[in-house]
């Protein structure tokens, strides 16, 4: 059963918080997907991981690429691509997975502004619970670090 970790985004956007969670997955040697809802977001992620921060960048493609297998982090919106055997899968804004039984750990990021995202989220919570997995709440605090609430 994978791990999977809800991140409720109260103080940040999507683009602030999801580079450093990517980081912390390639430190661990973990390959990762990240899946979208669009091609819209999908692309936006894209040309935002080369340039979030002037120092450093997130080697990645996405799934309109033919070097989809090469990539340590892989842009998506098919909730079952996994060319580049992943360990780890993101999903954002309301993606939903095929499963997530081939997975060491799944992270759902949701705004916690946004009803549809919060509905998406706790449907999932249930979904995923009652498969087996093992799952946890992050909370943003005011200064933008998590907290474990569940």
């Amino acid at each position: 059963m994978a791990e999977v970790l809800f991140y409720h985004l109260t103080e940040s956007r999507l683009e602030e918080a999801l580079p450093d969670l990517l980081e912390r997955s390639l430190a661990r040697g973990w390959r990762v997907v990240v899946q979208t809802v669009t091609e819209e977001r999908r692309d936006a992620l894209d040309q935002h991981l080369w340039t979030y921060r002037d120092e450093s960048f997130l080697p990645h493609g996405t799934d309109a690429d033919s070097s989809g297998a090469l990539q340590p982090i892989l842009l998506t919106t098919s909730a079952e691509q996994n060319a580049n055997d992943p360990q780890v899968r993101f999903l954002v804004e309301g993606a939903v997975p095929a499963s997530l039984d081939r997975y060491v750990r799944a992270v759902y990021l949701f705004d916690g502004h946004d009803e549809a995202q919060l509905g998406t989220a706790r449907q999932r919570w249930t979904v995923e619970k009652s498969a087996g997995h093992d799952v946890t709440y992050w909370q943003q605090t005011e200064e933008r670090r998590w907290i474990k609430k569940a």
